[in-house]
Parts: structure tokens; sequence; C-alpha cells
């Protein structure tokens, strides 16, 4: 996995990957690692694996196109790689898992859009847009899919950011610097994830705007939940990772046995697997969150936003 900045790896994915595969191959033996954002890390671990006799490698790439090398290393030893979450669009990886990004990015900025729009946006305000990491092929997708909601909209994009290593911090600091530059007609930000998001409403909140304009996220964690629960947040995606998880393990236990993995589709030359995201608001949490035992009322609802759960009957 590439980092820890973000709970859902060692939360999520990890646990779904690990129970399905207990559950098909009970004499199969995980090795996990984590690169803390780090390519040479990832570099390390990989080779690690391979010298402690992985057959199939699950890789959620730190650098897309570093990761290129690591899927030649693997294949010129008989070791299958299933890129995971992240595409390695240079490789031809045996499998690619992941919720679909393209539409992830497409259904963040389409109900923003659709939020902004709810009201008279003023003539030369606008939007901006905080992109994730440039060295991650997903978030490029993503970028995609923003992009096919806003830029026929008629809504201007003021100002776009690529987020260096998808840090809240840096996508807060440069939120800030937007403030400054185009202050009130600001009237929306698609935030590519909940952490992006969390840095952009941590901007506005600095800089005394409150109430602050609709932003977006995507990936539904606790933080993004909760900020949509006290209003500051207008949106996610829910995208349970255990889903993904236990469809690499699906993928990983196929290739060890020399079966070939049922695609739904290709993507960068190689046999996909694509799941639908759920776009969260305010209106739904409850029922596709809470009630589904995706995250539990318990986890959301502690302190400042107990009152927030009560006026969305989340108990």
């Amino acid at each position: 996995m590439p980092d820890t900045g973000s709970t859902r790896y060692e939360l999520h994915d990890r646990p779904g990957f690990e129970k399905r595969l207990k559950e098909l191959c009970s004499d199969c033996t995980p090795l996990y690692n984590n690169a803390d954002g780090s390519a040479d890390k990832q570099q390390q671990q990989f080779n690690s694996a391979i010298t402690q006799g992985a057959k199939v490698i699950v890789l959620d790439p730190v650098d897309s196109a570093a990761a290129v090398s690591l899927v030649n290393a693997a294949h010129a030893q008989d070791v299958k790689v299933i890129a995971y979450d992240r595409p390695i669009p240079k490789a031809k990886v045996d499998f690619y898992v992941s919720f679909d990004n393209e539409e992830i990015g497409k259904k963040i900025a389409t109900s923003l859009i659709e939020k902004v729009k709810s009201n008279k946006v003023p003539a030369g305000s606008g939007i901006l847009i905080v992109n994730g990491s440039p060295t991650d092929a997903a978030a490029g997708l993503i970028k995609k899919g923003i992009h096919e909601g806003v830029d026929n909209s008629g809504v201007p994009v003021l100002a776009e950011y690529d987020t260096i290593d998808w840090k809240p911090e840096n996508a807060q600091k440069w939120v800030s610097g937007q403030i400054s530059r185009f202050g009130k007609k600001i009237v929306g930000v698609v935030a590519a994830n909940d952490g992006t998001g969390g840095g952009t409403i941590a901007a506005f909140k600095a800089a005394g705007v409150n109430p602050n304009p609709p932003v977006s996220g995507n990936d539904a964690t606790v933080a993004g939940l909760q900020l949509i629960i006290s209003g500051d947040q207008y949106n996610t995606i829910s995208k349970p990772s255990e889903i993904v998880g236990g469809a690499a393990a699906e993928v990983a236990v196929k290739l060890i046995n020399g079966e070939k993995p049922e695609a739904s589709d290709t993507l960068f030359g190689s046999p996909t697997k694509l799941y639908q995201p759920m776009l969260i608001t305010a209106k739904n949490l409850k029922s596709e969150v809470v009630d589904k035992g995706i995250t539990p009322a318990k986890d959301l609802c502690t302190g400042a936003y107990v009152k927030g759960c009560k006026k969305l009957g989340i108990q």
C-alpha cells in the first residue's frame, strides 16, 4: 500500500484483503507493507517481497510511473502483479482492481456544480479545483472525471491545483492563497478526496469565512463524513475498500492457481474490474453509510458532531 496519510489502507483495504484470502486459501501467507508515501521505500518493499517468495504482488503505487520498473522486475521472475486502486498506465499488469475513479471525479463535480448553481452565480465568480497527486494515475482519472462534470457547466474555474502527495496541508496552503486572491468570488471547491477537502475547509476557517462555500470530497472517511454532518463539506464518495480488497484477494488466488480472473473491462491494456462508487451527501449519509453498517454512528456522532447527527436522524 502507498501511504499512511489515509486511514483506509490499515482500517479497510488490508483487513478486506486478508479476510477474503483466508477464506479462499487457508495456507496462503500475506506479506503486508506500507510505503509511507515513499516510492523508494516501496521499491525496497516490493523487491523484498519477491525475495521472500511472493507469487503475486498487489501493488497500490506511490508513483505510477516509477512502478513500471517494479512490474517489469516481477514479470522477469514470473511473479504476477495486480494493480490496486491506482493504475500503472505504462505497464501491462496481470489485473487491475479499483473503484471507477473517473466516475468518482464526475460524480463529485456534477453534484457540487448542481449545488453551486442552485443559487445564482454572480458574474466574475467561480470554483476552485483541488486535484490529487500528480504522480498518482488514479488522481489523473479523478481529475479527468472532474472536468467532465465542470467544463461545460457554465461555472468558471478560477484556479486549479495538483496536490503534491495528496497532503491536506499542501491543499490548505494553496487554497489559502486563492482565498487571498479571489475572496468571495469563490463559490465552491471541487476537492478530489476528503483529505484535500478537509485542508480546503481548514483554509476557509482560518480566513474567517463562515459558512464556507460547498466543498466536495471522496473516500467517506470518518473526518469527511463528520464535516458533512456539521455542514462544512457538501459531498463525498462511499467506496468500501473491503470490497476491492476482497476482490484483489480473489484475483490473487486465481492467479496463484493458474486460472484466468474474470474481467469486466480493459484499462491501459490490462484486464480490469471496476466497482461503482456511491455519492454521499447529508441527504443519504444515514441510509447509505450508517444504516448499511459501513461506518457506525458511534464513530461519527462524537463531541461537536452530536448536534448535527440528531438533525440528520443519526443515533
